[in-house]
């Protein structure tokens, strides 16, 4: 990163190889198409690029930071797709009458997925910054507590302590979003 900020390209590609893979992969989850998420990723690797200078290690450990960049750039592409979409009539008939034939989950489960995630984000924007790093690190990258530990360049004890600690208020603010 330090390199990347002095405009070292070469050092700038390491750091994309090393980071691009995972990072799409986070885009991909919030915009759930694969040319958009690679638009958030270009995006947000210009940003990096421009911003490296900017970054400050006491703050975020890299890939977090980074993270924040591509989030950001993929919500705005998100606001952007915000737009009514125009129905192919022939093409939604089809896809409505091969949904009802699915004995999968229908649209009544999605509605709850998608209650409960949104209850999940509220609960997650109450906890200390530390405990949503952690927690975000650890759930929504798939990294161990010990890969958190070292991104955020702490000791395991703490990170795991920030994790339960943080789990532990999740639970409690998600039991009162449940009750009636």
């Amino acid at each position: 990163m330090l390199a990347a900020a002095r405009r070292d390209a070469q050092a700038f590609r390491t750091l994309y190889d090393a980071t691009a893979p995972r990072l799409f992969g986070f885009a991909l989850r919030i915009l759930h198409k694969r040319e958009l998420a690679e638009e958030a990723l270009q995006d947000g690797y210009v940003a990096i690029w421009h911003a490296a200078a900017t970054y400050q290690a006491t703050l975020a450990a890299p890939m977090t930071w980074m993270a924040t960049i591509v989030r950001n750039k993929a919500h705005d592409i998100r606001r952007r797709q915000d737009q009514p979409l125009e129905i192919d009539a022939e093409g939604f008939d089809s896809d409505i009458v091969a949904a009802l034939a699915t004995p999968g989950p229908g649209p009544e489960d999605a509605l709850q997925r998608s209650a409960q995630a949104q209850a999940l984000a509220r609960c997650l924007a109450t906890l200390e910054r530390r405990h949503q790093q952690a927690i975000g690190l650890a759930f929504f990258h798939d990294l161990t507590h010990g890969q958190v530990a070292q991104q955020l360049a702490l000791p395991l004890g703490t990170v795991k302590t920030w994790i339960r600690r943080g789990l532990d208020k999740l639970k409690t603010c998600l039991a009162r979003v449940e009750a009636p």
